[in-house]
């Protein structure tokens, strides 16, 4: 990926995951929360080394990943996640991409990069409108 810099998320949104942290062991979480515990646990991964090529190989529920940064208005790492979708059938390693499925998801992840310039804010106005 794009060296980029590692989100840094606002203490209000720290401060409510911790929350829904600790209550998610007393009760289940709703949708708009699991969203953001999903967009939460999620950015490390989309901001590693091997980016979107981990975060497809990885065991998580991608799809419902997807919905939640759809849920809170992230068009822009939308449908990069959604272009990127074939690299969950390919090799574990990413070092085994042809050079033209290389440079194909080196472009996906500069417009995923782009997506992740403005998620902190999407965030924070999805907080304000829909978890007052």
């Amino acid at each position: 990926m794009l060296s980029q810099e590692i989100m840094e998320w606002p203490h209000e949104v720290e401060t409510l995951i911790d929350q829904l942290e600790s209550e998610s062991a007393e009760r289940d979480l709703t949708r708009g929360e699991r969203a953001l515990m999903d967009i939460y646990e999620t950015v490390p991964v989309l901001q590693s080394e091997d980016c979107l090529h981990e975060f497809w190989q990885s065991g998580m529920n991608h799809q419902r990943i997807i919905n939640s940064f759809e849920l809170i208005g992230a068009t822009g790492l939308v449908d990069p996640l959604n272009a990127s979708r074939w690299c969950e059938t390919r090799a574990e390693d990413r070092g085994d991409y042809s050079e033209t499925e290389a440079d194909y998801l080196a472009n996906i992840e500069e417009e995923l990069a782009e997506g992740m310039d403005e998620l902190s804010d999407l965030v924070l106005e999805f907080i304000e409108e829909e978890m007052a």
